[in-house]
């Protein structure tokens, strides 16, 4: 007689974990999903899995990039560690198939949603990385990001919105960029408002899932507003 294994169990496997891996059954658990059913969810495993990916990802750039300076590497490490990558890496996974959500969530097409995926990839990196050690949660990650890396190393702009934003006020001597961000909406789908200032000569917004992609956006309109100006 042939046991059928279930997604989550086919998952654990692909992952090396055991088919009875709680802390995977939890990784998949959305917020919206533990608030209907009064259980944890994977937020505490998503701020685990960020700094382990951060990790994984730093160390890659280091080993694959010893010309690269701190300030080069960190540009790179954030245009890799990112909402749209991480999303992409859950999607390449199939992680979406395996999400515990609520039935709200599922109802407004949530698991399309890259916040949501990008969360879910942290929280089964530190699945992985509480059951079988930094050594398989470096290898997963580097694995599944290595070709983001390529890609980011390559292009032929090396910094960021927010970084370009910075250097070009602190030039003109208006200081640092000011951020200001607004979460508005329930837990499950809050939508972040980011307005950045700097000084009196410049002020845009921007609108993300997250408050670090609000922040992105908001300094890619300032940026965009300058080049147009």
């Amino acid at each position: 007689m042939s046991l059928l294994l279930s997604p989550l169990d086919a998952l654990a496997l692909r992952l090396g974990l055991s088919p009875e891996s709680e802390l995977l059954a939890l990784a998949v658990t959305h917020s919206s999903y533990a608030a209907e059913h009064d259980c944890e969810s994977n937020e505490r495993l998503e701020f685990l899995g960020d700094a382990v990916v951060d990790l994984a990802i730093a160390d890659l750039i280091v080993h694959e990039y010893p010309g690269l300076n701190e300030g080069a590497s960190s540009v790179l490490r954030s245009r890799v560690v990112n909402e749209d990558s991480l999303a992409g890496a859950a999607t390449r996974l199939e992680l979406a198939s395996y999400m515990r959500i609520g039935r709200g969530v599922a109802k407004e097409h949530g698991l399309e949603r890259p916040s949501i995926l990008a969360d879910a990839f942290e929280a089964v990196v530190a699945a992985l990385y509480l059951e079988r050690g930094y050594e398989a949660a470096r290898s997963f990650v580097q694995g599944a990001l290595a070709d983001d890396v390529t890609r980011a190393s390559s292009a032929p702009d090396t910094l960021d919105a927010k970084t370009r934003l910075r250097q070009w006020s602190e030039a003109a001597g208006l200081g640092v960029p000011v951020y200001t961000v607004v979460a508005s909406g329930p837990s499950h789908d809050t939508t972040f408002d980011a307005t950045v200032s700097v000084g009196a000569a410049l002020r845009a917004t921007g609108r993300g899932r997250s408050k670090k992609r609000a922040e992105t956006e908001a300094a890619e309109a300032a940026w965009e507003g300058l080049i147009d100006a």
